[in-house]
């Protein structure tokens, strides 16, 4: 094994970049904008000027590089080849082919944006110690990866862990963000969260809560107003726990992690986010699944370039 290897997450906004000893210490981290015109045709060649000038500043030879790790936001193929990012601009991409001929032949390994966070936390966050382990995204959507002894479960055309599309509404007559009705996602992202709390306020104008005297809740002043003793917004709580508890107990059921670890802006809410979906997956999970744990995500924004990095090892 070589001494350093390097980390990228991109996003639609920036791309995050980390150089790591191949023994896991992080050593840098630096971001550049994500250059998304033309159909997204400078974002690899950046990435590799960026990965070049890092080597050129921290006097590392290339043959001391194990690789390159790269998490896109997109179904990724066990190939390299990314099936479509539209938030970049991307058709069909050989991401692996492309960026390793950027770098003179180097070494890189791709996987989905998600899965890879997955893999981070496993391997240095909240799900370190555990080799199965499924992580749930709480942010402007609903997101997930897979860990299955110690790998990456990307399924046959790179979608698994897609855990914000299961239907749990089927009366449901609003259209979710993927183009069908009633997904997990439209309740339990951060949006969806804000969009029942105004849906239920709407309803019960009588209710009393704290949350009437704000404009437009966020689901930060809803958990927030959960903590501090407010019916209403705890019923919210309930409602979004519940949902998550089904959800992850159809993934229990299926691929029997160790543990759930939840992450996402949502996840910042801390403890009353687990505890009210591990309740509620504990009611209605498969009784060989029922004491799976749920830890709490603590790499943040990090657990992209920790999990691309770990993809090497």
């Amino acid at each position: 094994m070589k001494a350093y290897m390097f980390g990228v997450d991109v996003g639609g906004t920036t791309v995050k970049l980390g150089l790591f000893r191949t023994t896991g210490e992080l050593e840098d981290k630096w971001e550049i904008p994500t250059n998304t015109e033309n159909g997204g045709a400078r974002i690899l060649p950046d990435i590799a000027g960026a990965i070049r000038d890092k080597l050129k500043e921290k006097d590392i030879a290339p043959q001391d590089v194990e690789g390159v790790g790269i998490g896109v936001p997109g179904a990724v193929l066990d190939s390299g080849v990314v099936n479509r990012c539209v938030n970049l601009g991307w058709g069909v991409t050989d991401v692996k082919q492309l960026l390793s001929g950027y770098l003179d032949g180097m070494r890189v390994e791709v996987g989905n944006d998600a899965n890879v966070a997955a893999l981070g936390e496993m391997w240095n966050g909240g799900g370190k110690g555990y080799q199965n382990i499924v992580m749930v995204t709480l942010g402007t959507g609903v997101g997930g990866g897979v860990i299955l002894n110690g790998r990456i479960l990307s399924g046959s055309t790179g979608a698994a862990g897609e855990l914000g599309h299961f239907k749990v509404n089927a009366e449901e007559t609003e259209t979710c963000g993927c183009g069908k009705k009633g997904c997990l996602e439209q309740y339990a992202s951060a949006n969806g969260i804000a969009r029942m709390a105004a849906k239920r306020l709407a309803a019960e104008p009588e209710t009393e809560t704290v949350l009437r005297k704000l404009p437009k809740p966020t689901s930060k002043d809803i958990f927030d107003a959960a903590k501090q003793g407010d019916a209403f917004a705890a019923s919210l709580v309930e409602q979004v726990g519940e949902l998550l508890g089904k959800a992850c107990a159809y993934v229990s059921c299926t691929v029997n992690p160790e543990a759930f670890v939840i992450g996402g802006g949502v996840s910042k809410a801390g403890p009353i986010v687990t505890d009210t979906i591990e309740r509620y997956h504990r009611k209605m999970a498969f009784h060989a699944c029922e004491n799976t744990r749920f830890e709490l995500a603590v790499l943040g924004n990090d657990a992209g370039i920790y999990g691309a990095a770990r993809m090497l090892l």
